[in-house]
């Protein structure tokens, strides 16, 4: 170490804002301090606010400003408001879109059956129509088949007649 350089390092007071004094070494004679670990809100388990140059009096001025206004939302949040609801307009208009489609799917399914129910029926009717055709011709067949027997009979009793 140089010669004549360096402070002198004496013995010095350290006085606290709440009256506790305490003796360390420092390059001054006196100091004083606003916290010490006698009053010190970590040490206490106390709250209590240190405004340095007015900042706690400013910050409180502004915390009663944001109560005043609370009603009204910051322009950040007015962004997320507004954003949030595009997104939840997006998901409304796509469930709308999927129901829209799911019912035209549903009516074209829907339409498909009343299809394929009309061609059963045009089917079942000319089935019936068929075999009403079938049992007429049946019936017609029946009745020349009388009418040939009668003739045969008639035509038996007159050759029996004959003779």
């Amino acid at each position: 170490m140089k010669v004549g350089i360096h402070p002198n390092y004496v013995e010095s007071t350290v006085t606290c804002a709440c009256g506790n004094t305490f003796v360390t070494r420092s390059t001054r004679p006196q100091l004083r301090t606003d916290l010490c670990n006698v009053c010190h809100p970590f040490y206490t388990g106390e709250q209590r606010i240190v405004d340095t140059a007015g900042q706690v009096e400013r910050f409180m001025k502004r915390m009663e400003a944001a109560q005043a206004t609370d009603g009204r939302p910051s322009k950040r949040q007015a962004r997320l408001a507004e954003r949030q609801a595009k997104i939840e307009a997006e998901r409304q208009r796509q469930a709308e879109l999927a129901a829209q489609a799911e019912a035209e799917e549903a009516a074209a399914r829907a339409a498909a059956a009343a299809a394929a129910a009309e061609v059963a029926a045009a089917e079942a009717a000319a089935t019936a129509e068929v075999a009403a055709a079938e049992a007429a011709v049946e019936v017609v067949e029946a009745e020349a088949a009388s009418e040939e027997a009668e003739a045969a009979e008639a035509a038996v009793e007159e050759a029996a007649a004959e003779a």
